[in-house]
């Protein structure tokens, strides 16, 4: 424990680090030396909100382990709290992947008929996810955007462990999100208009919502095959998916039609489109 830490501190404050893009939670570090290298270290804003932040660390274990035991692999990830003079800083450290093997890279790369395929397996991963939990009696999400899979040779791995979407009621994420978000509108407006920011997290909430994230994913990374995509999205939910699923994907379909039209709303036009992994 205490030699992860003072890796944790080194790689937070070494001038050799990489800092990835910014998430929407918190800043990415590659370390390029130490016991992390080859690893991510996400640093998250601190406070001195001990019992928010102790809640938060054992919850994104729960998350862990509900991921793994759902079938959905997670790479080796572990979460810390630092103390900083009396305030406190949720750290995630990860094993890091290639980024040719993220599936937005694979996606991008590919054939048309190569993408659908990625595509499909992740899509059947996210259906086989809500499936194992439909029994359990927490409330659990899953933020299904293409950029936070990868893939190996045994399939989709997810990457995303931030904010962990197990056991907090809907007001309660609605106030992670305000209080540990990078981006200074995001926290304002959930100041002026916390419906607004609860809000964002509706889609995490569903099978249909989760499906029609990696939808909507898949249509900004290949804009020119759209058509295919929302062909397949609409075959994938017919033959996947059974009764009040099917319709709320397919009622999502219709809805997404008329946003490709209209141009980026909600979160993603609020934070300039930016979306990466967040451990």
């Amino acid at each position: 424990m205490s030699e992860l830490i003072g890796a944790i501190r080194s790689a937070l404050s070494e001038t050799e680090a990489l800092p990835a893009q910014s998430n929407h939670f918190g800043v990415t570090f590659r370390p390029t030396s130490g016991i992390l290298a080859g690893h991510l270290v996400t640093a998250y804003r601190s406070g001195r909100d001990p019992d928010v932040q102790e809640l938060l660390a054992r919850r994104h274990d729960a998350y862990v382990d509900c991921l793994r035991l759902a079938g959905i692999r997670v790479p080796d990830t572990a979460f810390r709290l630092l103390d900083e003079a009396g305030s406190q800083r949720a750290v995630i450290v990860q094993q890091a992947v290639d980024h040719d093997r993220m599936l937005v890279t694979m996606m991008r790369r590919a054939s048309a008929e190569a993408a659908i395929d990625l595509l499909d397996q992740v899509a059947v991963e996210v259906v086989e996810f809500w499936r194992r939990v439909a029994q359990r009696p927490e409330r659990i999400g899953f933020n299904a955007r293409v950029e936070r899979f990868a893939m190996d040779a045994d399939g989709p791995v997810f990457l995303d462990t931030f904010p962990p979407l197990i056991s907090y009621n809907r007001d309660e994420i609605g106030q992670l999100i305000q209080r540990f978000a990078d981006s200074g509108l995001i926290r304002g407006l959930g100041k002026i208009l916390p419906g607004r920011v609860r809000d964002f997290q509706d889609r995490w909430y569903t099978p249909a919502g989760s499906l029609s994230t990696l939808i909507d994913g898949a249509l900004r990374v290949r804009p020119n095959d759209q058509g295919l995509i929302l062909d397949w999205a609409d075959n994938f939910a017919s033959r996947r998916l059974e009764g009040p699923w099917r319709n709320a994907v397919q009622a999502n379909l219709a809805r997404q039609e008329r946003r490709l039209r209209a141009g980026p709303r909600g979160w993603s036009a609020l934070v300039g489109g930016r979306d990466h992994p967040h451990a």
